[in-house]
């Protein structure tokens, strides 16, 4: 690694013009999405210090007035006249698309920003930035607008020979992000933790100085990804109790793996190249899950004993061998190949075999020291395997069932007449009473109305296959008609608005918290495309004599109703609604069904981590983790007693 880090290494690939003309190619889009991606791309500069070496500590500050700032004690973006430009080295670095250290091999052996577009896109598409540089025992700062440089670099105090590294605050441009400017700690501390998770000896500051009185939480992780594993699986029980660990660099590339089982049964694995998530996987998980295959077969054609528990003439497929298998995999590439502007997919088929061969060996070797391991593992893929098996069976049964019922549709459905699904929408309404009158209140060409009753099935503590033969959610599967789990289609689904309808009590809750917990494993597509919906039906009905009655959806609403009345508020019949079966269907029209006036939330997984953990402690069999988390938010309940 080069320590004469100067003006001669930034190379220039010219043209900045575009980016206020068309921000979304650059940063995905101008809403909250693209308004972080400015932050990303700023701290990416700092983490490829600490990647390259010369950075262990980068600070990131929410300011007031929507203004970010990110200083880190790394080497400092050079200050002197590039040799070809003419013009000082962090102008071109802040001021031109494609300058930057990241295309000289000589100053950054990896790095995640690659296309050399990050700071200087956040210049552009700020209403001013000040980016401050410390090195060479000076304090040096330059100033813009828009990406214009509003004065030259200048010397603005002295520093010791030990103070080096960049700070750069900006304020994004309100004309470019029209929907917000203002930044969501918890969003940005979800990518800070991501990144501190893969580069263990980093640590990462985040402030928020918006608030009366600040916070900061110190992010640091000694045990790099294995940390990150067990957080993933926090609530679960995993084999082995200390995950999987892989590090190893060849020809130049760095392969690092954690992985475990958990106790459910499906894969996730996560996959980052130089910190960038790889969202889409590429190459390296393509390696990684063909050594997983194949070392497991391996061991299992080996094992006569497991081999007389299963099928002969039945076979293991990856889907049997990763069920509950948690992985983080961590790549450094020199000049990784990404498709896309997004880098979302790697693309290095070189990278396939190194991971291939790497996953192979060190497995092997895990394996043969840990045979109760290994046992544990072939087991539970033997189980899948078999549940496999069973639910194929299951569904060439319910199949068969469905060409001799016709349709195959529940016989309880009150479908629509309509049948584009971005026109139509099911209510899913608990029980017999207020399905009916749901029925009676529904406009019959968009709206479907499907009735539940019973006890619904907690899908957290059961098999696939006996999800499939649920009586209470076999009618949701079908009607829905888009299949589920690995099998789920959501271009067959049959609505894009599924609304949940139940009661606004403890039991309603209970059955939105068990269905969104089968959408969530079984259809998560559903919710992350937006078409899972809560439906808000009144609480109270505020009516003076034969007036309009007045419909309110909290307390403060009905108080509110009440204290408009006056005098005559004494005098107001105030109705509690226990149940949606107490609404008759003109009623539950006007409040909870008319497109014009109901009222809805859309269901959303702003983070899959939390969400899967929150659904395992609160759903799963583990007692001890729901115990916990019932203990650290007991405060935040609301009781219906």
């Amino acid at each position: 690694m080069a320590d004469n880090y100067g003006a001669s290494n930034i190379q220039v690939l010219k043209g900045l013009e575009a980016v206020r003309k068309r921000p979304g190619m650059y940063i995905g889009s101008t809403g909250p999405r693209g308004l972080h991606h400015l932050v990303y791309e700023t701290v990416d500069n700092s983490i490829d210090e600490a990647m390259a070496g010369f950075c262990d500590t980068i600070v990131v500050a929410l300011e007031k007035d929507d203004v970010v700032r990110v200083e880190d004690n790394g080497r400092g973006i050079p200050v002197d006249i590039h040799p070809t430009e003419k013009i000082s080295a962090l102008e071109l670095v802040l001021t031109r698309l494609h300058a930057g250290g990241k295309f000289d091999k000589g100053s950054y052996k990896v790095s995640g920003g690659l296309h050399g577009v990050g700071v200087s896109c956040v210049n552009a598409l700020s209403d001013w930035m000040v980016a401050t540089i410390k090195r060479d025992n000076h304090v040096y700062q330059q100033k813009y607008e828009r990406g214009i440089p509003k004065s030259k670099v200048e010397i603005i105090g002295d520093c010791s020979e030990n103070e080096h590294g960049t700070t750069i605050r900006w304020k994004a441009d309100k004309t470019i992000f029209t929907e917000t400017t203002t930044y969501d700690y918890d969003v940005l501390r979800d990518r800070l933790r991501e990144l501190a998770f893969l580069n263990s000896g980093i640590v990462i500051v985040f402030k928020d100085e918006r608030l009366e009185n600040p916070k900061e939480e110190i992010l640091k992780f000694e045990g790099g990804i294995n940390e990150f594993v067990k957080e993933i699986d926090e609530g679960k029980s995993v084999v082995p109790a200390e995950p999987i660990y892989i590090k190893e660099e060849r020809d130049d590339v760095v392969t690092e793996i954690s992985m475990h089982y958990n106790s459910g049964y499906s894969e996730n694995v996560r996959t980052f190249v130089n910190d960038i998530n790889t969202r889409d996987g590429g190459t390296h998980l393509e390696g990684f899950r063909s050594a997983v295959r194949f070392v497991l077969n391996k061991f299992f054609e080996a094992n006569e004993k497991l081999k007389k528990s299963f099928d002969k003439d039945e076979k293991l497929t990856y889907e049997d061998l990763s069920s509950g298998l948690t992985a983080v995999i961590s790549m450094k590439v020199p000049e990784p190949e990404f498709e896309g502007q997004t880098k979302e997919k790697l693309g290095n088929t070189e990278v396939r075999s190194i991971v291939d061969q790497i996953v192979k060996e060190k497995l092997t070797i895990y394996f043969e020291q840990n045979p109760q391991v290994l046992e544990a593992i072939l087991k539970k893929a033997i189980d899948e395997a078999k549940a496999r098996i069973a639910a194929r069976k299951a569904k060439d049964n319910m199949r068969k069932k469905t060409m001799s019922d016709g349709f195959g549709l529940p016989e309880k459905l009150s479908d629509c007449s309509m049948k584009n699904p971005e026109l139509c929408e099911v209510y899913i309404v608990e029980g017999d009473s207020a399905g009916g009158s749901a029925k009676k209140g529904r406009d019959p060409k968009t709206q479907a109305i499907l009735p539940l009753w019973g006890k619904m099935l907690n899908v957290e503590k059961v098999r696939p296959e006996k999800v499939m033969n649920n009586d209470k959610l076999e009618p949701v599967i079908a009607t829905l008609g888009a299949g589920f789990g690995k099998d789920f289609n959501i271009d067959k689904l049959r609505y894009h608005k599924i609304i949940i309808m139940a009661d606004a009590d403890v039991d309603g809750s209970h059955i939105r918290t068990l269905l969104l917990t089968f959408f969530f494993r079984y259809m998560p597509q559903i919710i992350e495309n937006g078409y899972v919906y809560l439906a808000m039906p009144p609480l109270f009905k505020v009516q003076l004599g034969k007036k309009e009655p007045v419909y309110c959806y909290s307390d403060a609403e009905k108080d509110a109703a009440l204290e408009a009345l006056g005098e005559q508020r004494d005098k107001a019949d105030v109705q509690r609604y226990k149940g949606l079966g107490e609404m008759d269907g003109k009623q539950l029209w006007e409040t909870t069904m008319d497109p014009a006036h109901r009222k809805m939330r859309v269901v959303t997984i702003p983070d899959a981590i939390k969400a899967d953990k929150i659904f395992s402690v609160c759903m799963g069999e583990e007692v001890e983790p729901r115990r916990n988390f019932i203990e650290e938010n007991s405060s935040y309940a609301n009781l219906d007693i």
